[in-house]
């Protein structure tokens, strides 16, 4: 599965930059005894960065966004909506695509929830409740790329 997605029997504490609070707390809880946990896996910041950086429009519109002061509201609305349209348009590399497939197919298949997670979620100093996607009983393969996108 390399280092674009993880099986969650294969994260611990030390993963929260790759896969976010939710991940890590998924990966932890598979560890322990007597919890089960449903197969799964993540798929880590590095399938971002890779994606990102193989689309120059999306990584001048983050340059952009960055430049912006808070009170630049309509334009910030504006980018990130272009960001993030941007980001759901854009292809997924066929090796991420692979490693997605296989930890599928690992994981035995099935339905899954599909969701974002930020790496600095949840502590003590910042909270994104409420701000990532969801999404629920998403099957089959290619359901779960675009679900993939979409986060």
């Amino acid at each position: 599965m390399g280092h674009y997605v993880l099986g969650f029997h294969e994260v611990d504490r030390a993963d929260l930059p790759l896969v976010g609070g939710k991940g890590m707390n998924l990966g932890e809880l598979s560890k322990m005894d007597g919890i089960q946990v449903p197969p799964g896996f993540c798929v880590t910041t590095k399938a971002y960065e890779r994606m990102i950086g193989e689309n120059g429009s999306v990584s001048e519109l983050i340059d952009q966004l960055s430049l912006l002061k808070v009170n630049d509201r309509e334009q910030i609305k504006e980018l990130s909506l272009q960001i993030s349209n941007g980001i759901e348009r854009a292809e997924i590399a066929e090796e991420i695509k692979e490693a997605v497939k296989s930890a599928h197919s690992n994981a035995g298949g099935g339905a899954y929830a599909i969701r974002s997670s930020a790496t600095a979620e949840d502590l003590p100093h910042a909270s994104f409740a409420g701000q990532q996607d969801t999404y629920l009983n998403i099957k089959g393969i290619e359901a779960i790329l675009k679900h993939i996108s979409k986060c």
